[in-house]
């Protein structure tokens, strides 16, 4: 063979090669298997009840995905859920370690290069939590304070680019997930908690004393939250995207929503207490996959 031929064929070896690799819904039917990454603590969107059991608000309707899946391919799936954190969600959607990511992360034009987005089921706003006493109400009176935000989450970026605009000057300490994050503020190693507004309401939510804690100030930024699946493959997409808009038209979507922000939720049946936003019922009306980006121009 010569040069030119082997170059070739090597060429489409790895065609070959991707294309299996993103052809999820083949993947899944071969197997009869689908990996979900799942949070530990993503407040009522993805968390962890202890012994190999997640439910959540994006878990519940990865589950949909998945009982359509079954459908489509004629046979019964096994669900294994994977726990992924902020750090490693990514790669392990591009590797194929995780063939669907039902946690809490930001659709935005970075993250578009390398992995695909469901069209948005939930807008979050990042939002501060501080202790009900500690006298701060807005970002303004963060300046020499210390703060605490979750390694490997868009809340970083967002602290550092208000710090700039709003002359102020903090520390940041990093938790390795939302709850160490949270234990930070909790234990007085931080003096606010800066993450997403619904996770931050969960975790106070699920404190000792939920009262010693409060949200204050500006919304830091708007975010559209979605399920994660793998880049370049259509067919899967277009799959996740018919049960999540099925859902929407149906209104099933906002049940399922009260199901996990305005019920009692498990395990310690409290409520995050937390509406469905005007820009979530906007996206739930409009079934889209812009990145955050889109909605910084409004």
């Amino acid at each position: 063979m010569n040069k030119s031929l082997f170059v070739m064929a090597a060429l489409l070896a790895a065609g070959l090669a991707q294309a299996q690799t993103t052809d999820t819904l083949k993947k899944i039917k071969d197997t009869g298997a689908v990996t979900m990454g799942v949070r530990e603590s993503s407040g009522a969107l993805s968390y962890t009840l202890g012994d190999g059991k997640y439910v959540g608000y994006h878990v519940e309707l990865c589950q949909r995905v998945v009982a359509d899946i079954e459908k489509a391919i004629g046979k019964k799936v096994e669900i294994k859920y994977q726990p992924v954190t902020s750090q490693n969600r990514i790669p392990l959607v591009q590797n194929g370690t995780v063939d669907i990511e039902c946690g809490s992360t930001t659709n935005n034009a970075t993250r578009q290069k390398d992995v695909a987005f469901a069209d948005t089921t939930y807008v979050e706003e990042v939002r501060i939590g501080v202790k009900a006493n500690s006298g701060i109400n807005g970002i303004s009176q963060l300046n020499g304070k210390t703060i605490a935000t979750t390694t490997g989450t868009t809340s970083v970026q967002h602290l550092r680019k208000h710090e700039r605009a709003n002359g102020v000057d903090f520390k940041e300490v990093f938790g390795k997930d939302h709850a160490d994050s949270f234990l930070l503020l909790e234990s007085g190693r931080a003096d606010a908690f800066v993450m997403d507004g619904q996770i931050v309401a969960g975790l106070i939510s699920k404190a000792k004393n939920p009262a010693d804690f409060k949200i204050v100030g500006e919304v830091l930024s708007v975010e559209p939250i979605a399920i994660m699946i793998r880049k370049d493959d259509p067919a899967f997409k277009k799959q996740v995207d018919s049960t999540i808009q099925g859902l929407m038209k149906s209104g099933e979507i906002a049940k399922i929503y009260d199901k996990w922000f305005m019920q009692p939720i498990p395990p310690s049946n409290t409520k995050v207490g937390l509406p469905a936003s005007d820009a979530t019922k906007a996206a739930w009306a409009n079934p889209n996959d812009k990145p955050m980006e889109d909605y910084a121009k409004k």
